[in-house]
C-alpha cells in the first residue's frame, strides 16, 4: 500500500456483502477500510428492546435509527425516507448498522439454477447474465463453508423431484434441521396435491459450528436470533475485522471522487455533526444497499455512462394464502420457515410467465389472531378460546414471482433530506405483465390449496402485491457498458477501480433469496482485486 493512501481498499457499507469481501482482502494481506453509516449494535441489547416492543410485528422498531442514517421505514427519521412515485409502493427493509439488513432475515442461502443466468437465450425474457452457474459454482461453495450452512444434497432444488440438482463441488457443511410439526403437515399436504415439498438451506446452525450454538427452536428468528445460532451480517463484519480490516461506525459516505483515468480515488464521508473526511485507496467496492449503492453514485455523477444506475429495479413481487384450516396446524413452534415448492421454479412456461415459489413461513400468527378478533368485538372468555381455536389453525403460503428488468422501475434522488443534507431516494416500481401472468397461476394454485386445507375462513387480499425486502437491479450487470453499470466480474464498466457488491447487480431475480448469489459475487470480486494489487 502507498504510505499516501488511507487502505489499499475501502469498503462502503458493512453488511453481510461488505464484510464477506472486506475479510477475503484482508486475509490476503490488504489494508482494507470499513465505512458504515450507522452504529455498532450488540444482541443482547437488541434482544431487550424486542422483549420490551409493545408491537413484536415491527422488524424495524427496536433497532436504533438515527437522523443521519434512516432506516427504510417506520422509525422517527424513516417516515417518508423512501419516497414512493410510483403505482406501488415499496419501502424494501433496511438496517443501517453494522452487520446491514440480515440483522433480521430468516437467513434463506438458495443458488441460482444454471437456467436463471439464461433468461433470454432460453426463453426469450429479460437478460441473461454476462458469467453463468459454472462461473459461480466454487463461490457459492465457499460462501456456504464460510457462514455454516445447512441444507439437504439429495434435494431437486429446480422442483422436479430428480436427482440432486443444482450441481455441487461439495456437500452443505451442516445437516439439514429436522423439520416442525407444522412443516411436517404442511408438507404432506403439498405432496399429496403433486408438488415436491423439500428443505430450504439457510444459515441456522443444526450443531455448533466455530462458536455459533446449534438452533434451539425459538420463533423469532426473523426479527431477531436471540441466541447468535443464525449466521448474520454482524459476524461476517467481525471476521473480516479479526483478520485485520478496520471499520469506521457512523461515517456516511457522499461522495466518490474521480481522478486520472476516470478511476474513484477518493470517498468522502461525513461523521453524524457534518464534519467531512477524504479517504484514499486504491479500489473502492460499494456494498452498501440495493437502494444506497446507486444512491451514492447519482450524488457523485460516477457509473451511468450508461443511463442505468438506479435503473430496472426488481423484487419478488408475492401473494399470499392466508386461512383458518380446519384442523390444527400449530404455528410458532420452531424456526420461521423451513422449506416450500419449487415446481414452478423452472421449465418451458418461463417464456411465458413468471416463475414461481411457494413457501409457508410458520411465524407465531398470535398478536394477529387476537387483534382480528377484538375488531369483531370478541371479547372475555370466548376472546381467550377463539385465540387458542384460532392461532392453532391459522396458516399463510406466500407465491413469491419472479421479475423481468424494466428501466422505469427505478432510484432516483428525492427532494427530502436527511440531517446531514443528502437526498433521500425515490422510488418508481411497478409490476410487469410477465409477473401478472404468473400470478394466474397462483391464483388456481391457492384454490387447490383450498381444498388440500379443508379451508374453514379465508383471511386477507389474495390478489393485494407484497413486496420483498430483495432488491435487484439497480446496478445491473451486463456485458455491453451501454446497456449496464458493471461486467460480469462487478466491475465498473466506467471507472476500473470500482467493484459493486450488491444483489444490485442481478439481471435477473429468479424466486429464490438472493443473499447466497450476492455472497458469491462479492468474494469472487473480492479475489480479483486481490489478484491486481
Amino acid at each position: 500500500m502507498s504510505g499516501q493512501m488511507d487502505a489499499d481498499v475501502i469498503v462502503v457499507g458493512a453488511g453481510i456483502l461488505g464484510g464477506m469481501a472486506a475479510e477475503r482482502l484482508a486475509r490476503k494481506g490488504k489494508a482494507v477500510l470499513v465505512l458504515e453509516a450507522g452504529p455498532r449494535v450488540e444482541r443482547y441489547k437488541l434482544l431487550q428492546a424486542f422483549r420490551e416492543a409493545p408491537n413484536k410485528n415491527d422488524y424495524e422498531a427496536f433497532f436504533p435509527e438515527q437522523s443521519w442514517a434512516p432506516k427504510s421505514d417506520g422509525g422517527q427519521y424513516s417516515d417518508g425516507y423512501i419516497e414512493n412515485v410510483g403505482p406501488l409502493t415499496w419501502r424494501p427493509s433496511m438496517l443501517k448498522v453494522v452487520g446491514g439488513t440480515t440483522w433480521h432475515w430468516s437467513s434463506a442461502f438458495w443458488r441460482y439454477l444454471p437456467n436463471d443466468f439464461k433468461l433470454k437465450s432460453l426463453y426469450g425474457q429479460g437478460r441473461d447474465w454476462p458469467i453463468g452457474y459454472d462461473d459461480l459454482e466454487p463461490w457459492y461453495s465457499l460462501a456456504e463453508q464460510i457462514t455454516g450452512c445447512s441444507g439437504n444434497d439429495t434435494d431437486d432444488q429446480s422442483g422436479q423431484g430428480g436427482q440432486p440438482f443444482p450441481p455441487r463441488s461439495a456437500p452443505y457443511p451442516l445437516p439439514a434441521e429436522a423439520w416442525s410439526a407444522y412443516t411436517q403437515t404442511v408438507a404432506a399436504k403439498m405432496n399429496g396435491l403433486g408438488f415436491h415439498f423439500i428443505d430450504e438451506p439457510h444459515l441456522r446452525a443444526t450443531k455448533t459450528f466455530e462458536g455459533r450454538p446449534a438452533c434451539r427452536g425459538n420463533n423469532n428468528c426473523s426479527p431477531l436470533c436471540p441466541i447468535g445460532a443464525m449466521f448474520t451480517g454482524d459476524m461476517a463484519v467481525a471476521r473480516a475485522e479479526r483478520a485485520g480490516a478496520k471499520v469506521l461506525a457512523q461515517t456516511v459516505a457522499y461522495k466518490l471522487e474521480t481522478g486520472p483515468g476516470g478511476k474513484i480515488v477518493a470517498v468522502h464521508a461525513m461523521t453524524p455533526d457534518g464534519t467531512s473526511t477524504r479517504r484514499t485507496a486504491r479500489y473502492v467496492i460499494l456494498a452498501a444497499h440495493a437502494v444506497e449503492t446507486p444512491k451514492l453514485m447519482l450524488m457523485s455523477g460516477v457509473g451511468n455512462r450508461s443511463g442505468q444506475v438506479g435503473r430496472n429495479l426488481m423484487s419478488h413481487p408475492s401473494l399470499a394464502w392466508s386461512v383458518l384450516a380446519r384442523d390444527p396446524m400449530w404455528p410458532g413452534r420452531g424456526p420461521v420457515q423451513q422449506g416450500g415448492i419449487n415446481d414452478r421454479r423452472d421449465g418451458p412456461d418461463r417464456a411465458r410467465r413468471a416463475a414461481i415459489r411457494y413457501l409457508s413461513p410458520q411465524t407465531s400468527p398470535n398478536l394477529g389472531v387476537t387483534d382480528r378478533l377484538l375488531k369483531q368485538g370478541v371479547i372475555g372468555k370466548e376472546l381467550d378460546d377463539r385465540i387458542r381455536h384460532d392461532a392453532a389453525r391459522s396458516m399463510t403460503i406466500i407465491a413469491a414471482l419472479e421479475m423481468l428488468p424494466n428501466p422505469s422501475n427505478r432510484i432516483t434522488l428525492g427532494d427530502r433530506k436527511d440531517s446531514l443534507g443528502l437526498p433521500n431516494p425515490r422510488i418508481h416500481f411497478d409490476v410487469d405483465d410477465y409477473t401478472r401472468a404468473g400470478a394466474v397461476v397462483v391464483g388456481q394454485d391457492f384454490e387447490r390449496f383450498d381444498q388440500a386445507f379443508e379451508v374453514q375462513t379465508r383471511l386477507g387480499d389474495r390478489k393485494g402485491w407484497k413486496l420483498a425486502a430483495h432488491v435487484m437491479g439497480s446496478t445491473i450487470m451486463g456485458a455491453d457498458p451501454r446497456t449496464s453499470v458493471v461486467d460480469g466480474d462487478c466491475r465498473s464498466h466506467d471507472h476500473a477501480n470500482l467493484f459493486i457488491a450488491s444483489t444490485g447487480v442481478f439481471p435477473s431475480t429468479s424466486v429464490v433469496n438472493p443473499t447466497l448469489t450476492g455472497a458469491a459475487l462479492a468474494l469472487r470480486l473480492a479475489e480479483r482485486i486481490g489478484q491486481e494489487i
